[in-house]
């Protein structure tokens, strides 16, 4: 078994050297890393047809080897998205307020990096090279466990960060990877309190779930994507499936997409015949209610365990509801409080989705498929948080780091 207490120990030092270092080096260094990565995209490429070999021989589905596959075009777009983090505000050191209190003492509270943080994820290789830009640019230093399925594409792209931060003259300890993605190690990493300050699990609900209920280390919960379009009785159709279809189908194995759509039963005679073929033309399997059913008699029957399914396929769940309130509970009950966008031209629907729906991102007439952090002007991101506490939706840089109190007196007592 790995010595992860070496690596812990390793990284707590690095953490207090890339803390305390000004934005441009950080910049210089997370450039190099880019200018590394398409220098050496050959090298990762081989090592990811290792990890495409292994993937297809354990029958995985072409869906989640779309997410595993690296390919020059994205590796390419990898190193432009690091890039853009390096245009971005850093935000270590900031003084987010001040104020003087009316014994003289002026406090106030300023921005620091986390520490080190922990990210477990599964077979994303683009993570490994977004998660630590990011942290990099936050001033944290990082423990990366990826999964199994892509140990030889996150080997290769962590070595070539590592000997460009060398080559820059930053700790190259700031960026470390567990190389055994045993469960037994995934546990011990769980427990490295004195060492790890926040633990971010990235992957499907099985993860996530088994970090929640086994780590002591403070964990930000990133989450599963049961998103959800409503139709409502006003929408345009050609706009709604524009919408449905983007978001079903443009990526269907990430977390933003689209797994479950609502039909106002005002429309329904007319709108889903017209879904339905859309979908099927677009090889999305339909798992109906008892109404989808009468209207289009070829949709599989949807049961309750589909209105809470993440599918990450080309499978979707649609149901007929008598009401904008009826649609509001049901995302309410079934939704993992990712993603939801309404397809309607009613200003007052609009604003009780945006207001009632109760998820990190909610939109009117968009798809759920920008819930990205690039996409929402944050550069890369560190994952989707669906929790309540400190960061919420699409984590960049700001969510990466903690504020400390600054206090300046002039000989004040109590």
């Amino acid at each position: 078994m790995e010595n992860l207490k070496s690596l812990g120990e390793k990284a707590k030092v690095a953490s207090k050297e890339i803390g305390i270092m000004d934005t441009c080096k950080k910049n210089k260094a997370i450039e190099e890393i880019a200018k590394f990565v398409v220098q050496h995209k050959d090298f990762i490429i081989k090592a990811n047809e290792i990890d495409i070999e292994n993937a297809r021989n354990n029958s995985m589905k072409e869906t989640l080897i779309d997410r595993l596959l690296l390919t020059e075009d994205r590796i390419n777009s990898m190193a432009k998205a690091v890039m853009e983090i390096v245009a971005l505000d850093d935000p270590v050191g900031e003084v987010d307020a001040m104020w003087k209190r009316p014994n003289g003492l002026e406090i106030g509270q300023k921005r620091v990096p986390l520490g080190v943080i922990g990210i477990i994820y599964e077979a994303r290789p683009n993570v490994t090279l977004d998660a630590a830009a990011l942290c990099l640019k936050s001033g944290n230093a990082v423990i990366l466990r990826g999964g199994s399925e892509a140990i030889n594409s996150n080997k290769a792209i962590v070595d070539i960060i590592r000997d460009a931060l060398e080559k820059s003259g930053l700790p190259k300890d700031s960026v470390q990877l567990i190389q055994d993605t045993s469960r037994e190690t995934t546990k011990e990493m769980m427990k490295m309190n004195e060492y790890i300050d926040v633990l971010i699990p990235r992957g499907g609900a099985g993860l996530i779930k088994a970090v929640k209920e086994n780590s002591s280390v403070p964990v930000i919960e990133t989450g599963t994507g049961n998103c959800h379009a409503y139709v409502d009785d006003s929408a345009d159709f050609e706009m709604a499936l524009n919408i449905i279809i983007n978001a079903k189908c443009s990526r269907p194995s990430v977390c933003n997409a689209l797994e479950s759509i609502l039909i106002n039963e005002n429309i329904a005679e007319k709108f889903v015949p017209v879904l339905c073929e859309k979908l099927r033309v677009n090889k999305v399997e339909i798992r109906g209610c008892e109404k989808v059913k009468a209207i289009c008699t070829d949709v599989v029957s949807a049961s309750e365990e589909d209105w809470a399914k993440e599918y990450l396929d080309y499978i979707v769940s649609v149901k007929i509801v008598n009401s904008i309130d009826e649609a509001i509970q049901h995302i309410d009950k079934y939704s993992t409080g990712h993603s939801e966008t309404i397809i309607t031209n009613n200003y007052q629907n609009a604003q009780r989705f945006l207001n009632e729906v109760n998820s990190a991102v909610v939109y009117v007439n968009a798809s759920t498929r920008f819930t990205d952090g690039g996409e929402m002007g944050f550069g890369a991101e560190i994952g989707i948080s669906t929790q309540k506490l400190h960061a919420r939706g699409p984590m960049g840089l700001k969510q990466l780091t903690t504020i400390k109190y600054i206090v300046y007196g002039n000989g004040q007592i109590r």
